[in-house]
């Protein structure tokens, strides 16, 4: 098979192979419905999926939406997520969150990108996780991963996150657009590690531009 010789056509091929390579690629943030998936999201800034993914059970046991977390004691929250780094900061978030769910949104998430990104603590970042996750809509997360594989295919040429998704999107299938982020995030994870990448067992070793 022919190399792809366009960003279009790399991401092309690389959306088909890693489609073969995890068919069934899921966000690992642990949630059940859109409001914990929001917060949980929020809580994984600078911090790791398994170390949302313990804190946030206790959380949602004691605050399971958005009109209880948005009268919440910030002392107690700080308890609850205070193995995350910058837990009172992301205290204020999560309840300044919640109560704009509140007052603006009747305690749902919205669907909207103005709408999600007008709430404490979301950036374009998590408000793609939650549309694409959670809500059914088009979204393309762009985290550290995305955004370092992308520039290794040759796929974009931007830096910054917000391009980075602009320049994606026309590449990708609108319904298909969060699965892709899905599998570069999981293939930075487990393959192209940043500081030992794996190109011997990489699937996209045959046509990748920075392969060593």
């Amino acid at each position: 098979m022919a190399k792809p010789r366009t960003p279009k056509g790399r991401a092309r091929r690389t959306h088909e192979l890693l489609a073969l390579e995890y068919p069934e690629a899921e966000c690992e943030l642990t949630h059940e419905n859109p409001f914990q998936l929001l917060i949980a999201t929020i809580l994984s800034a600078q911090a790791t999926d398994v170390g949302v993914n313990k804190v946030t059970p206790g959380l949602f046991a004691r605050f399971p939406d958005a009109e209880s977390l948005a009268v919440a004691n910030p002392e107690e929250v700080e308890k609850l997520i205070g193995s995350l780094g910058l837990f009172r900061n992301k205290t204020k978030s999560v309840i300044k969150c919640a109560n704009q769910l509140v007052d603006n949104h009747g305690g749902e998430v919205p669907h909207k990108m103005k709408d999600l990104v007008a709430l404490a603590g979301v950036g374009r970042k998590t408000a793609n996780v939650v549309r694409s996750v959670a809500l059914g809509e088009p979204g393309l997360p762009v985290d550290t991963h995305v955004l370092r594989l992308t520039s290794l295919l040759k796929i974009a040429e931007e830096t910054d996150p917000v391009k980075v998704e602009l320049e994606l999107n026309p590449m990708i299938p609108a319904a298909e657009r969060g699965e892709f982020s899905l599998r570069i995030i999981l293939h930075g994870r487990r393959v192209c590690i940043a500081r030992r990448p794996k190109c011997d067992e990489c699937v996209l070793n045959t046509f990748c531009p920075s392969r060593s």
